[in-house]
């Protein structure tokens, strides 16, 4: 079926012009919109290395002793109820 069969039938012509297909911007624009990505691509990486290398140091970071404390009575406190029958 050729374009003029299709005008016919009230189908639209498959023949585009390449100015209606893609984005047409000026050379200048696109050049300042693909710094612009670039920027945030950078910004955005520096604020992953960042969260990276502060996520690491709490990791590594000892446990308070009053904590290990807690953990230390709240373990002791488990065995007891297992070994009494659960505390019933």
């Amino acid at each position: 079926m050729n374009d003029h069969e299709n005008s016919e039938r009230g189908r639209p012509s498959r023949e585009r012009g390449a100015d209606k297909m893609i984005e047409q911007r000026p050379l200048p624009e696109r050049r300042k919109a693909s710094a612009a990505l670039d920027e945030a691509r950078l910004r955005q990486q520096a604020i992953g290395v960042r969260l990276r290398q502060i996520f690491d140091e709490v990791v590594n970071e000892d446990v308070p002793d009053e904590f290990l404390e807690i953990l230390r009575r709240a373990d002791a406190r488990a065995a007891d109820e297992r070994g009494s029958g659960g505390g019933q």
